[in-house]
């Protein structure tokens, strides 16, 4: 082709209409990403359904006749309106099965619990769900367009009156843009709407249906930046098993044994096997590696696998063909009124209806009784017999609330002659006074229609919320460092001349097992602190005379050094804390000046102060030459001090003398009940103060306690815990039980004489509705006893150490009383009245338990159990 062919001026009239390829694409790309937002990925507001969703209702409706219907013909119907494949219209019927809220299903529709699939569409049915067809349908309300071919009609949105968005959640990936909103209660959405209808505010939080314990604390009501944290609920089967009841919302068995085994494959926790037996509920077994502590694997299992994860909504939503970004409580609130709108638009159309009812049985009754039919019988013409009816019903148009038309006329001309001849009058004003009642009843609802909607919300609260009550455990999670629980799947060695560490060197000195995610300190000879995280082998400098893993924060960890300042030659003593570093950075400990070294260096885990014994040169000008120091002394500071003086001569040698003993006292050691977890950070209530080989005890509603060390690793059962406190062999432990065999209730006191550590021991009776009801440590405790003696309730308050002796903790203990015992109450001491401090008073050792039993068939039991 040639120049000339290709030139306007040629008069080739198409180049002038030409576009350029850049401007379709923009064009073309914001058409495309429009489609994607608001035809695929993000649902609307008033329905909470996207378009795919909202098609497969429509088309079920359309085909329900009450029964169930095979996967493959609704998805059959549903292609008359939607215009993609039928493999996202089966996905998402299958995605709104097993929501278990609109849909009944019936075969094999999966499981998302184990992400087992469901059965091949053929072989699978649904149905609309009875609350479906109550709450999400109504023709009459509805905005219908055509489909995308013109050949039918679908619904712009389906007049759902109930918060369906929230229930469901959803989630979906558009082109810039993306959803994610998290399923929420089914009963705590409609107590909400009903808080919202009564001026007040709401705070929604999710709900899954797999369960788990969740941490809400920065939900940000589901805004985008927010943060939901999900674990599986673990529990400790025995001290070399570990059960996983519950799986984190967004897994599946599979995946999470997946991610056990590879966080055992690298280390990071040590485990023997993991069996599913999974069936009906959910249950993985972990069987531990010999020498593992439960409680250590437990936080090591949430740190590296999918036992725990974290969630990041971001609340997403069309209104008016505009994605929106809102929070869950703005939601609701725009779900709640706008079913008050849609109940107020179904009561004014009932409201139009019952008056056409009655205006018509008017006319009706007007017509027969006042044998306006015979004056039509000699009309001869279709215009005469309108006219003669027109003029019949002339004196009554008064009454009536609109004007008679020609169509009514007509209607009244198609009455047939049986109906005249049997009419009866006073069935006649019969019907006509319930329309009248009924009509009235609609006015009151429309006159007070906040009370209506309310009223509604508690009618589909009672019908359909049994069997969706919470799942999801709110609960505050502790921050799990991953360091502390990692199991030690390295060896630490050193080569002190040369300066390299790791655990590569395995031909040099061995220090210690270690993680691979450990920060390892060293300090050298020539005064410099370092902190280097564990490789196979760094450097770190020549002549290191300590390295040990360094713990972040550690303050009970107190260095005592002595060194020599080279400007002045000066020995100087310090006692010091490593809190913070940065890593691989080089922090003196000296002054700094050339010729500094250390003399002297030990690292007491525990704050010791050691006695030295310094000795000085032969030559030196001092009169006593050789002397003891005591660290206790000098104060504990920060690694840049400069110490204190030790001498101002020569040094020739310094020898320990005595091993120390802590400096710092005892550890305060705090119970957090929001978490279950032992802290020193005050939150809580203070257990007691700690030393050495103190041990806790901790008593527990099911009948046993355990003796286990102040560990802050250590974790209680907080739904079971009744009391905890530091343990004294020389107390004694005074109880009252209910026996779920004999159902008496029966008191003892005993000592406790086990030692053996993390292991449980049971006190009372082994029947499954045996529970404790009253444990206390208190020297003189007093319980308040509520006692039926024939048709009079009696109260009484009895010494407890008066009741019975001190005996073994194996007894069974005596009967508290021959009558029928109402209520059991521990009387409250006036040292702990008086917020006295009392060395036999601790966390819960004076409690008023409420207990709660979990099988609903046993209200006998828990009338025995009798608790205040």
């Amino acid at each position: 082709m040639s120049d000339n062919d290709i030139n306007p001026e040629n008069g080739d009239e198409s180049l002038h209409d030409s576009i350029p390829v850049t401007g379709m694409y923009k064009d073309w790309f914001l058409d495309y990403a429009s489609y994607v937002i608001l035809e695929r990925a993000v649902p609307a507001i008033e329905d909470g359904l996207k378009p795919v969703q909202r098609r497969i209702l429509h088309a079920m409706k359309e085909m329900d006749d009450g029964r169930f219907n095979k996967v493959a013909n609704i998805i059959g119907q549903s292609m008359q309106y939607h215009p993609h494949g039928d493999a996202s219209i089966g996905d998402a019927i299958v995605n709104l099965g097993q929501k278990d809220l609109l849909i009944e299903t019936q075969g094999n529709w999966g499981d998302v619990r184990t992400g087992d699939g469901a059965a091949a569409a053929r072989y699978i049915e649904a149905r609309l769900s009875k609350f479906a067809l109550e709450v999400v349908f109504n023709p009459q309300t509805t905005e219908w367009q055509l489909s995308y071919d013109g050949r039918k009609k679908e619904p712009v949105t389906l007049p759902v009156k109930f918060p369906l968005l929230l229930a469901q959640g959803v989630e979906g990936i558009a082109v810039g843009l993306s959803t994610k909103i998290l399923p929420h209660n089914f009963c705590e959405l409609i107590e909400g709407s009903i808080q919202i209808l009564k001026g007040k505010k709401t705070n929604l939080l999710p709900d899954f249906n797999t369960g788990g314990l969740a941490d809400f604390s920065e939900y940000n009501e589901g805004l985008r930046g927010g943060r939901v944290k999900v674990r599986a609920k673990i529990e400790e089967e025995d001290s070399k098993t570990l059960l996983i009841k519950d799986i984190p919302y967004g897994t599946t068995t599979n995946s999470l044994i997946e991610s056990i085994i590879k966080a055992n494959d690298k280390g990071k926790i040590k485990i023997k096997k993991v069996v599913d037996n999974t069936a009906k509920e959910v249950e993985i077994q972990v069987q531990l590696a010999s020498g593992q502590s439960p409680n250590m694997t437990i936080d090591a299992l949430y740190a590296f696998t999918d036992c725990e994860v974290s969630i990041s909504p971001n609340a997403c939503v069309i209104i008016e063909e505009k994605p929106v970004f809102l929070t869950v409580n703005e939601i609701l609130e725009y779900n709640t009124h706008q079913t008050k709108t849609l109940l107020n638009r179904e009561l004014e159309i009932r409201k139009g209806e019952l008056m056409e009812k009655l205006l018509f049985s008017s006319l009706e009754k007007i017509f027969i009784e006042n044998r306006i039919y015979r004056d039509i019988e000699e009309c001869e013409t279709w215009e005469a017999v309108i006219e003669t009816i027109d003029k019949g019903l002339e004196p009554f148009k008064p009454e009536f609330y609109r004007e008679i038309t020609r169509d009514d006329i007509i209607r009244l001309t198609e009455i047939k002659i049986k109906r005249i001849s049997k009419f009866d009058t006073f069935k006649a004003d019969e019907l006509m006074r319930k329309l009248q009642e009924e009509l009235e009843e609609v006015n009151h609802h429309l006159e007070n229609l906040t009370d209506y909607a309310i009223q509604y919300y508690k009618n589909l609260l009672g019908k359909y919320g049994k069997g969706k009550e919470r799942k999801t455990e709110i609960r505050t999670f502790d921050t799990i460092a991953a360091n502390v629980v990692a199991a030690n799947n390295a060896k630490l060695y050193v080569n002190r001349a040369d300066g390299f560490i790791g655990y590569g060197l395995k031909k040099d000195e061995f220090v210690c097992d270690c993680s691979d995610l450990d920060d390892i300190i060293v300090f050298r000879k020539d005064g410099v602190c370092q902190v280097s995280r564990i490789q196979d082998k760094v450097f770190v400098g020549k002549d290191i005379i300590h390295v040990a893993v360094y713990r972040k924060g550690d303050e009970r960890m107190v260095y005592n050094l002595v060194y020599l300042d080279g400007a002045t030659g000066r020995a100087m003593i310090k006692r010091f804390q490593v809190l913070s570093v940065t890593r691989d950075r080089e922090y003196p400990l000296t002054k700094g000046t050339k010729g500094s070294k250390i003399l002297y260096f030990t690292a007491n885990s525990n704050g010791e102060a050691e006695i030295i014994t310094v000795y000085l040169t032969a030559g030196s000008k001092a009169r006593i030459k050789v002397f003891d120091f005591d660290f206790k002394d000098i104060e504990i500071k920060g690694r840049g001090a400069q110490g204190n003086i030790l001498t101002k001569h020569p040094v020739r040698k310094i020898q320990l003398k005595m091993e120390g003993v802590s400096t710092l006292g005892g550890l305060n050691i705090y119970y957090d009940p929001s978490v279950g977890r032992l802290n020193t950070d005050e939150r809580g209530e203070l257990v007691g103060n700690f030393l050495g080989d103190d041990k806790i005890i901790a008593f527990f509603k099911d009948g046993h306690y355990e003796l286990t060390n102040f560990e802050l690793t250590n974790r209680f059962d907080q739904e079971n815990l009744l009391l905890i406190q530091k343990f004294d062999p020389e107390r004694v432990v005074s109880v009252i039980y209910f026996d779920g065999a004999s159902k008496q209730h029966f008191i003892k006191r005993f000592q406790i004489e086990t030692s053996t550590l993390n292991k449980k021991f049971n006190f009372i009776s082994d029947h499954r509705n045996s529970r404790l009801i009253v444990v206390t440590t208190e020297k003189q405790p007093q319980v308040k006893v509520k006692l039926q003696k024939g048709k009079d309730v009696e109260e009484n308050v009895y010494d407890m150490d008066m009741l019975i002796d001190v005996k073994g903790w194996r007894s069974v203990g005596n009967r508290l009383s021959n009558h029928a015992v109402k209520a059991v109450q521990l009387v409250e001491s006036e040292k702990r009245k008086q917020g006295k401090a009392d060395e036999n008073l601790s966390v819960g050792s004076t409690v008023n338990f409420d207990l709660k039993k979990k099988d609903e068939d046993d209200d006998e039991d828990k009338e025995q159990l009798g608790l205040f």
